[in-house]
């Protein structure tokens, strides 16, 4: 299924809908996916603490290449 040609297909379809029943639960849906948490708000102080940690020290040039990740966590 090719995503930009089904949503084509449904702002199509939604334009020709003279049901508003079908309109507001459409709109329904939107509003509810709109008002979905972003998965970044959910994160813990402590995981964001160490994610700003992490990019900190990147910034600041603190970091190893691949090859010596893997030697230090072997």
């Amino acid at each position: 299924m090719n995503i930009q040609t089904e949503k084509l297909s449904l702002i199509e379809w939604i334009s020709m809908l003279n049901d508003t029943s079908i309109i507001e639960k459409l709109s329904k849906i939107k509003d509810d996916y709109s008002k979905s948490d972003d998965w970044w708000d959910a994160l813990k102080k402590d995981e964001l603490d160490s994610i700003n940690r992490g990019l900190e020290d990147f910034e600041e040039g603190r970091t190893h290449s691949q090859e010596e990740a893997h030697k230090i966590y072997r």
